[in-house]
């Protein structure tokens, strides 16, 4: 069957087109034929070799992935044709996955298996960012970056859902026309307008409750200086690299917070897990939002995904078809 390898760590390069044995499934596992692979920022890292706690070469990529049930052992709760989704440590990007069947989950409603492949790692990263970590309220102010991604796209519509105010950032126009037509209220290009300085005018000076930054450097110093007293800066990457150091002097005056978060925390705990996939799924199926799809590609176009999520030329989600 297909699939994507990386054989060692380094750039686009060695993601390697390559045909490989169907897995044998071990017990508690059912084989599912990949119909989408969802393309996340974390990939990108894991091929690096900068992912703490990823997989070591050779490995085949991919977190995410929508398919249908192919082979099921004894007792299962499926059968062979259900349309499924399901989320994984690595292995997404291949015809197809022996995958626990505990990771399973039906595809809602009548969703596309394109879209299957881009819930459960975005929407639920943006749900708990929004309710586990920042307890969002209606009315306040949230400033969402990077908000034409995969995350970001996610964010805003159950931002607006909670009835928040949502400032969003992006580099072009295309993306922020695409975050104001998923309820925006105010929209900065941050690569031709200095945001801190528009959130403080139209804050009045007050500056955010909630800032959602996953790139780190410049981005973080400032998100945390566009927070107002109590408000809380949520921090679920760092794509520029760029780690940066936080004052306890800055937090302890203007009860300022700085929480992490990493999908991996919810993983155990499964009744958080599960109310947030409900919610999630009936959000959905009664299109109260959606999964904005990007590009779609071929597996065999793995190296050209990872090109435009890391120089940034994507918008939604990205999805590899076997």
């Amino acid at each position: 069957m297909e699939a994507i390898e990386v054989k060692e760590f380094g750039s686009t390069a060695v993601l390697e087109n390559v045909e490989i044995p169907e897995p044998v499934l071990k017990a508690g596992e059912v084989l599912v034929k990949v119909k989408a692979a969802g393309v996340n920022y974390a990939d990108i890292m894991m091929r690096r070799g900068g992912y703490i706690g990823g997989p070591h070469p050779p490995f085949i990529p991919g977190l995410e992935a929508s398919g249908i049930v192919d082979i099921v052992q004894n007792k299962s709760s499926f059968k062979p044709g259900d349309p499924v989704l399901f989320q994984v440590p690595c292995g997404a990007y291949s015809e197809k996955i022996a995958v626990p069947e505990k990771e399973l989950h039906c595809l809602p409603g009548s969703l596309s298996f394109e879209e299957g492949a881009g819930i459960l790692i975005n929407y639920q990263t943006a749900f708990h960012l929004l309710q586990t970590l920042g307890q969002i309220k209606q009315h306040q102010t949230l400033i969402v970056h990077a908000a034409a991604g995969g995350v970001g796209t996610a964010a805003v519509q159950l931002a607006k859902i909670w009835g928040a105010n949502v400032i969003a950032t992006a580099g072009s126009q295309e993306k922020l026309d695409l975050a104001a037509s998923l309820g925006a209220d105010i929209t900065i290009n941050y690569r031709k307008e200095d945001f801190k300085k528009i959130v403080m005018q139209q804050t009045k000076g007050e500056g955010a409750d909630l800032v959602l930054e996953s790139v780190g450097g410049d981005v973080f110093q400032k998100s945390l200086s566009c927070l107002k007293h109590l408000g809380k800066l949520l921090v679920y990457g760092i794509s520029s690299g760029r780690i940066e150091e936080v004052s306890t002097q800055d937090l302890l005056f203007s009860s300022k917070s700085v929480s992490g978060f990493h999908l991996s925390s919810i993983n155990n705990n499964n009744k958080l897990k599960q109310d947030a996939l409900n919610c999630i799924f009936d959000f959905l199926i009664n299109n109260k939002c959606k999964v904005i799809l990007g590009h779609k590609l071929s597996l065999a176009e793995a190296p050209r995904a990872h090109y435009l999520l890391e120089r940034r030329k994507s918008i939604g989600k990205i999805v590899l078809v076997p």
